[in-house]
C-alpha cells in the first residue's frame, strides 16, 4: 500500500466521525507516518533511550455497576480476571476511571478490598485514599484504605493545595500528612479533578527524599518534564507511570516503570506488549507501528468515557454494563460505530504482534 502524505491522525478522526474508515486503511498505515516526526522531537538516540528492567502495565480500574447503579462486585471480579489474563502487573483501584468521586467512603474501601482479596498478593494493588476536608481527615481515611491490604495509598496532588497556592504550600501539607500516617507507603496521582496539579521537579525531589513514595501517575503530557522527573526518581523506590497513551513509547524508553492509561481499559494486552517490548531493539519496527495505532485511536475511545470503555469491554466478553454514575448520557450511534471499527482491528493487531490472551 502506498504511504499517504496527508496527516494520518486528522484523516483518521475525520473518517471515523463519518463512519467510513476501512480496516485496510487502519492496518496498512505505514510506520513512517508516525516516525517521520521523531528526529525533531526526540532528544536522545534510540540506543541512549533504551533502558533495561521490567516495565509494567497497571490498569486504572473501572467500576462495574448493576442496572440500579449499585456496584456489581461479581462483574468486578470478572474484570480483574480479564486484566490479569491480558498481562497486567498491578492494579490501580478507586481512581478517576473508577468514578471515585461518585462513590462514598464505604464503597471506595469495598472496591479496594475486593481487588486485594481477588489478586491475593500476586500483583501489587494501589488505591486513592486522600479524601477528607482536612489533612487530619485525609490521614484517617488513608489509614482505613491501607487496612484494606493495598500496597500503597495514592494521594491526589490537587487535594493538598489550592490552585492558586504554590509548591511550598503543597510540600508543607504533604509533610503534615506524612507525620500523621506512620510508615504507610504512598503514591501520587496528577488527577484532573478537582483540578490538575502537576508535580514539579521540586515536589518530586521532596517525595524521593521522604522515602515514603513508591508510585507516581503522571498526567503532565510533557516529555521534557517527564524526563526531568525520571532523573530525580532514578534509583529510588518511586515507580513512575505515564497516563498519556501518545507518550507510551517515549516514556518507556526514557525509563518510566510502566503505563497506567485509560486506553488500557479497552485493550490492556497492547500496553502489556508495549511495556515488554518498547526497550527491545529487535522489536522497534513493531513498537513504532503500534504506537501510531494507539495514538490514532486515543481521541476516539476517550469520547463518552468511561461508558465507551465498558461498551468496548462488553463486546470483548466481559460481563459489564455500559453504565456510569458520572455520565448519564449514553453513547451516540456514531460513537458506537467508531468503537466498533476499533474493535474489529483487534484481531489484526494481535496477529501482527503475536499476542495470545490466556
Amino acid at each position: 500500500m502506498k504511504t499517504s502524505h496527508r496527516n494520518p491522525r486528522r484523516d483518521f478522526l475525520q473518517k471515523v466521525s463519518l463512519g467510513t474508515l476501512s480496516l485496510t486503511t487502519l492496518i496498512g498505515l505505514d510506520q513512517t507516518l508516525f516516525a517521520s516526526d521523531s528526529p525533531e522531537t526526540r532528544k536522545k538516540t534510540l540506543s541512549d533511550r533504551l533502558k533495561t528492567g521490567q516495565r509494567k502495565f497497571v490498569p486504572v480500574m473501572l467500576t462495574p455497576f448493576e442496572s440500579d447503579l449499585k456496584i456489581d462486585f461479581q462483574a468486578l471480579g470478572k474484570l480483574t480476571d480479564f486484566y490479569l489474563a491480558c498481562g497486567a502487573k498491578g492494579f490501580f483501584a478507586n481512581c478517576l476511571s473508577s468514578e471515585m468521586y461518585h462513590l462514598d467512603n464505604a464503597e471506595r474501601l469495598a472496591l479496594a478490598r475486593h481487588v486485594v482479596k481477588q489478586v491475593n498478593g500476586k500483583m501489587p494493588v494501589v488505591a486513592t485514599g486522600s479524601f477528607g476536608d482536612t489533612i487530619e481527615e485525609k490521614a484517617e481515611f488513608a489509614k482505613k484504605m491501607y487496612d484494606t491490604g493495598v500496597d500503597a495509598v495514592i494521594l491526589i496532588s490537587s487535594h493538598f493545595a489550592d490552585k492558586e497556592e504554590d509548591d511550598a504550600v503543597l510540600i508543607r501539607n504533604l509533610e503534615r500528612f506524612l507525620s500523621l500516617t506512620g510508615d504507610i507507603p504512598l503514591g501520587t496521582y496528577e488527577c484532573p479533578s478537582p483540578y490538575k496539579r502537576i508535580i514539579s521537579p521540586e515536589v518530586m525531589r521532596f517525595m524521593v527524599s521522604s522515602k515514603r513514595f513508591t508510585y507516581h501517575k503522571d498526567t503532565s503530557l510533557d516529555l521534557d518534564l517527564i524526563q526531568a522527573k525520571l532523573e530525580i526518581s532514578k534509583g529510588s523506590p518511586l515507580e513512575f507511570y505515564d497516563a498519556h497513551t501518545p507518550n507510551t513509547m517515549d516514556s518507556l524508553q526514557l525509563g518510566a516503570k510502566g503505563m497506567s492509561c485509560i486506553a488500557g481499559n479497552l485493550y490492556p494486552e497492547l500496553f502489556s506488549w508495549m511495556c515488554a517490548n518498547a526497550n527491545n531493539p529487535a522489536k522497534q519496527a513493531d513498537v513504532l507501528w503500534l504506537q501510531a495505532e494507539l495514538t490514532q485511536a486515543d481521541s476516539i475511545i476517550s469520547q463518552g468515557y468511561p461508558i465507551s470503555a465498558k461498551y468496548f469491554l462488553q463486546k470483548r466478553g466481559v460481563p459489564i454494563l455500559p453504565l456510569a454514575r458520572s455520565k448519564n448520557t449514553p453513547l451516540t450511534d456514531e460513537q458506537k460505530k467508531a468503537l466498533d471499527l476499533i474493535f474489529e482491528m483487534l484481531p489484526h493487531w494481535h496477529e501482527r504482534l503475536g499476542i495470545e490472551i490466556g
